[in-house]
Order: C-alpha cells, then sequence, then structure tokens
C-alpha cells in the first residue's frame, strides 16, 4: 500500500475518506432541505396564528431566513405552505394524544382524556393553539389530527354501550363546536383555571352524549397522562 511520505496517510485511506465524504454529501443536503422546509412551515404557523393570512411570499421568506428560490424548491404556493404548517400543528398534537392514551382500552376514557388534554393545550401551546383557533370550522372534519381520532373514540364507545350518540358525524360536530368554544373562552379569559374548565366542558359534553352524571364526573377526575409530555414540541414528519 503506497503511503504519502510528507503525511503518512497511505492512499487507501485517502480513498476511503472520499468514498465517506460523497456518501456523507446527499444526506447533508436533505438535512438542509429539512431544515429549509422547517424554517418555512414555523414562519407560516406564526404568521397563521397572527391572523396574518394576506403576507406576502417575500416577508415569509424572511421571516423563515431563506431565499425566494428556496420557497419554490419545496411549495408552489403560499396556500400550499398554510396547509402545510396547519396539518403540521394536526399530526403533532394527533401523535402527541396517541402516545398519551395508548395504553386505555375504554374509548369513552380515551375520547375523554382526549379532550381534557387539548383543552389543557390551548395554555401551554399558544401559537399552536392559535393556528388551531384560526382554523376551527374546516378541522372539525379534517382528515388528520384531533377529528378522526374523536370520531373513532365516539364511534367505539356507541358501540360498547357507553355513548347514546345515533350519528357518530354529528356528534363529532358537537364535540368539535364544544373544544373550539372552549378554546376562545380560555384565550378570552386568561385568569380562568384551564384544568378546571377543560374538566367541566368534558363533563357536560360526556352527559350530552348519554352518560350519567356519575360516570361522566369519575372520568373527568381520572388522573390525567404527564401534561409536560403534552406541551414538548416534537415534529410528527
Amino acid at each position: 500500500m503506497e503511503t504519502d511520505i510528507l503525511t503518512g496517510v497511505s492512499r487507501g485511506e485517502v480513498v476511503a475518506t472520499t468514498r465517506e465524504a460523497e456518501q456523507d454529501q446527499p444526506n447533508r443536503l436533505t438535512r438542509r432541505k429539512q431544515r429549509t422546509r422547517a424554517a418555512l412551515i414555523a414562519a407560516a404557523q406564526t404568521f397563521i396564528a397572527a391572523g396574518k393570512l394576506n403576507v406576502p411570499v417575500l416577508e415569509l421568506t424572511q421571516a423563515a431566513d431563506v431565499g425566494m428560490g428556496s420557497f419554490y424548491n419545496h411549495f408552489d404556493s403560499k396556500e400550499e405552505l398554510f396547509a402545510a404548517a396547519v396539518n403540521e400543528v394536526l399530526d403533532v398534537h394527533g401523535a402527541r394524544l396517541d402516545k398519551l392514551i395508548a395504553s386505555m382500552d375504554d374509548p369513552a376514557e380515551k375520547f375523554a382524556c382526549s379532550f381534557r388534554l387539548t383543552g389543557r393545550l390551548f395554555r401551554r401551546r399558544p401559537q399552536e393553539s392559535a393556528v388551531l383557533l384560526s382554523n376551527g370550522l374546516p378541522l372539525m372534519s379534517a382528515d388528520r389530527g384531533l377529528a378522526p381520532r374523536a370520531l373513532r373514540d365516539i364511534i367505539a364507545a356507541s358501540d360498547a354501550g357507553r355513548f347514546q350518540v345515533r350519528d357518530p358525524e354529528m356528534g363529532l360536530a358537537i364535540a368539535g363546536g364544544s373544544l373550539l368554544g372552549l378554546g376562545h373562552l380560555l384565550m378570552a379569559q386568561p385568569e380562568r383555571d384551564d384544568a378546571e374548565t377543560s374538566d367541566r366542558f368534558t363533563e357536560d359534553l360526556l352527559r350530552m352524549f348519554g352518560m350519567s352524571a356519575k360516570e361522566a364526573r369519575r372520568l373527568c377526575q381520572l388522573p390525567l397522562p404527564d401534561i409536560d409530555e403534552l406541551s414538548e414540541p416534537e415534529s410528527a414528519a
């Protein structure tokens, strides 16, 4: 094996190092693209939370600290970016809930726990919650996030005799409207106790779904999973 006299490094070692660098190049490029996309989505979420939906693309790229060309490498339009930003929030929250209620068998308990946890989310994740509230009505029929999980639990709880809901989609609309009302109430009245209010909303909703007052109260008094896990920012990507 030939060795460079000055450096003492063999030609084989040089070739191996070069190959490793070449192999790592696509990984670095992928990571850079991921960072750019994440920066654009984060910027979009900030503007959505602030209600600034008419912001120009240039301002979005400046907030994300990326070039205009980089924007169009990832999204065809501002509307596509905003949709991705909302979907990111839905996916992250849905993944959190899945993790926190995974050990529960009772679908009624899953529904109640998810509603109580989401109520507490409004204060602990204000920007994320503002994105959800600003897109409230469309999200009630979204195929990701809280809506499909709530519908799943309503159907399962009704099949198990835990709920008396004849029309699950109507039940979902009632639950979604209640959740949006809860969120707006908590944001409008910062002095209000979010945990107590969330539990009272959940208890009344369970009774509306045909559960006895005693059982609804019992479910809403059960210990919740670690709320700090719900507050930790994660990515569902």
